[in-house]
């Protein structure tokens, strides 16, 4: 029955449902398999209930217990699993996407953002049809250009009704929004969710029946009158809310948050693992039928008829008289935009009459009887929808601002520093308030000023660390957790960045897997990632014996070290790869940097007030010094620097590129530094020499020539140090 008309089926899973069963196995065959019908039918009326009309009747535990209860009989009694709501939680994962050729093309709309474009398209419709216009044109077609504003053909943005009393105008247009998603072809055959297809080209597509079975707002079977074939076309979508949700979800981990709903729809339903799709908010709105055995007469006719069906449509759609009435349509969204769940980046403006609309055709791109009248972009002001609170490596607690995505200096912004509880206060920013967007130096953004206050109160800074609940402790305007390497954020975060590319680039410890060996308790502090077992490895999942092998050796090869990485790696504050190699090359033991004073650091270059303070108190730390004790009991032996001998090369700036023969770029770079010159990775005008080996790039070369810098080889390089400074670069004189 249809869940619109709130009939429930003849089950006793459907209101209050009895969520205590019998074990399995005292139940027979037969009753497994009339009870697991029963299920099945419960629990798609309740998802049409929850999903689509938004009005569930139970609460999700009850859910919860009928879905579970309808997976233990499948498993138990070996059922047919084929369209059981069982299958939304995702299968195995794939090797890759089957291409698939669409029922019919899945066009994409011609759409401008400028009114009298959409005019425009309102008069190539009457004269292909040889009809005269009426309303804001004349009878020859011309625009008289007035703005009719809100014409009398206007309607409200609600479902249409069908018994109101319907125009006599030559050409109606039926308006709904123009979502911002990911257009998917879905087929019914028999009233079974057959497959799939993202648009791809518009002829054929990727086949993602697996991903797209997990969202529970798309049926996999039809309800209703049904047609024996049907081929719709949808918008698969990330609620707003769910989305920020989902991000603050994410920030909290330590990861980067998805930049708006889009991306993080697109990544979603291209994942190869179904059971990760199956964890994300999805939902889908159907727009178009693409090809039936059921004839229409008009879109909205189309419109009405798909929820009969089961197949969730989109409320604020409008029938108007004329163009007028779509771009009056297109401006109420845009003065809704935010007050709705989902994004929206234009009105699509569609012929209602098929028939008309089988006349005006189509061009190889795109229908000619529809068009998208695109909503101007969010620039700049936009509403606050979240805080959330990120722990870093080092403890500190960041608070983050979770946007409405706007456009920032032509980037999309979904999120924004808020820095510390004192600029919080100063800002008295709560969430719900309208802020406006700043990029500090065009890069970092933040909230630069509340423009609107929408909410009660302001956010409050939690006391307690939202990660693992140690107090939190205030140095000035920071604010730190005090639960150090207990706290699953600081320890995540410092054991990724260990491994990071920018520390020892430790391969084979991506985020899933550096996840899976600290929530199993392999891997408890950085020290522990040299005791790692290769069949303890092996056993988890996801890995194999080489994989397990291949990082094993990996940690080997790391255990000497350069010593500047090594720095990087221990997540010193302040302390970046430049700053670490001047420390290198300035102290050339561990030892020496760690015991160096305040007043020594202050000496290398690179190295400020502050940043000294930052280094003095991470060495002073108990805590990190048997962290670095312990990774030296297990063989870590950062390599010793030969440190500066001389300002022999001072005020000189060097460019390497190509491959060397005897040394590395890297080494070639240290050897200049410790003569007092610099080494810089780009020409410019202030660059002294470009040393160009076998393989030099041309760009730099090119660079070298525009800026007259001469290019040396390496023999001319060493030449020059030899016979002009005094320095061998084998001997090092």
């Amino acid at each position: 029955m249809s869940a619109d008309a709130r009939e429930a089926p003849d089950n006793p899973y459907v209101e209050d449902p009895a969520t205590e069963f019998d074990p399995v196995e005292d139940i027979d065959d037969e009753t497994a398999r009339e009870q697991a019908a029963q299920l099945r039918e419960a629990l798609r009326y309740h998802d049409r209930l929850y999903y689509r009309d938004a009005d569930p009747v139970i609460p999700d535990r009850d859910y919860d217990a009928l879905l579970s209860r309808l997976q233990a009989l499948e498993s138990a009694f070996d059922i047919d699993t084929d369209g059981s709501p069982t299958q939304r939680v995702g299968g195995e994962p794939l090797d890759e996407f089957d291409t698939v050729e669409h029922v019919a093309p899945m066009r994409s709309i011609d759409s401008s953002g400028d009114v009298e474009d959409v005019r425009e398209f309102d008069r190539r419709v009457h004269d292909r049809l040889g009809l005269s216009r009426g309303g804001s044109g004349s009878d020859d077609g011309e625009d008289d250009g007035t703005d009719s504003g809100g014409s009398d053909g206007q309607a409200s943005l609600t479902d249409y009704d069908e018994s109101a009393p319907q125009t006599t105008s030559e050409v109606e247009y039926f308006c709904e929004p123009k979502f911002d998603g990911v257009s998917v072809e879905v087929v019914y055959e028999e009233g079974r969710f057959v497959r799939a297809t993202t648009r791809g080209d518009g002829e054929k597509g990727d086949d993602i029946s697996a991903n797209v079975r997990t969202i529970r707002s798309i049926p996999l079977r039809l309800t209703g009158d049904y047609p024996g074939f049907l081929a719709v076309r949808g918008e698969i979508f990330m609620p707003r809310e769910a989305f920020q949700q989902y991000n603050r979800e994410r920030v909290e981990r330590g990861d980067d948050p998805f930049a708006n709903p889009r991306n993080a729809t697109a990544g979603t339903v291209r994942q190869l693992d179904p059971s990760v799709t199956a964890e994300r908010p999805l939902d889908c709105f159907f727009f178009d039928v693409l090809d039936s055995t059921y004839d229409f007469e008009t879109q909205h006719g189309r419109q009405d008829r798909l929820p009969e069906w089961g197949l969730k449509t989109n409320h604020r759609t409008a029938l108007v008289d004329d163009i007028e009435g779509a771009i009056d349509y297109r401006d109420d969204l845009v003065a809704d935009r935010d007050d709705v769940d989902y994004e929206v980046d234009g009105a699509v403006i569609k012929v209602d009459d098929l028939a008309q609309c089988d006349r005006l055709g189509s061009t190889s791109r795109a229908p000619r009887w529809a068009y998208a009248y695109k909503l101007p972009a969010r620039t700049e002001e936009t509403i606050l929808r979240d805080v959330v609170v990120q722990v870093g490596r080092t403890g500190r607690l960041t608070p983050v601002a979770l946007l409405d995505p706007v456009d920032v200096a032509g980037v999309t912004v979904s999120r924004a520093s808020l820095h510390n509880p004192d600029q919080i206060r100063d800002l008295g920013v709560a969430v719900g308030d309208k802020v406006r967007i700043e990029r500090a130096g065009d890069v970092i953004p933040y909230v630069a000023e509340v423009v609107e206050n929408n909410a009660d109160g302001h956010f409050e800074f939690p006391e307690h660390c939202p990660v693992c609940d140690s107090a939190v402790e205030h140095d000035g305007p920071l604010a730190f957790c005090t639960g150090g390497l207990a706290c699953p954020a600081q320890l995540r975060r410092a054991i990724e960045h260990y491994v990071s590319r920018g520390g020892l680039d430790i391969e084979g410890l991506g985020e899933q897997k550096l996840d899976q060996l600290v929530e199993t308790g392999l891997v408890e502090s950085i020290p522990d990632l040299y005791d790692l077992d290769e069949e303890d490895l092996a056993e988890l999942e996801g890995w194999g014996e080489t994989s397990a092998r291949n990082l094993r050796d990996e940690l080997e090869a790391a255990k000497a070290p350069p010593l500047d990485d090594f720095l990087t790696a221990l997540g010193v504050p302040e302390v970046g790869p430049t700053t670490a190699r001047s420390l290198a090359r300035t102290f050339g033991t561990l030892d020496a940097v760690m015991e160096a004073d305040e007043e020594a650091l202050r000496e290398v270059d690179d190295v400020g007030e502050t940043v000294a303070h930052e280094i003095r108190e991470f060495f002073g730390s108990e805590r990190n010094r048997e962290v670095i004790a312990a990774l030296r009991e297990h063989g870590v032996s950062p390599q010793e620097v030969a440190v500066e001998t001389g300002a022999a090369l001072d005020g000189l700036t060097f460019v390497f590129t190509g491959s060397l023969d005897g040394l590395t770029r890297g080494e070639a770079q240290d050897l200049v530094e410790r003569y007092g010159a610099n080494a810089t990775s780009s020409v410019s005008g202030n660059t002294d020499y470009l040393v160009a080996a076998e393989g030099a790039g041309q760009s730099k070369l090119d660079d070298a020539d525009a800026n007259d810098v001469p290019v040396l080889s390496q023999a001319e390089f060493e030449d020059l140090l030899r016979e002009e400074y005094g320095i061998d670069v084998d001997g090092e004189a």
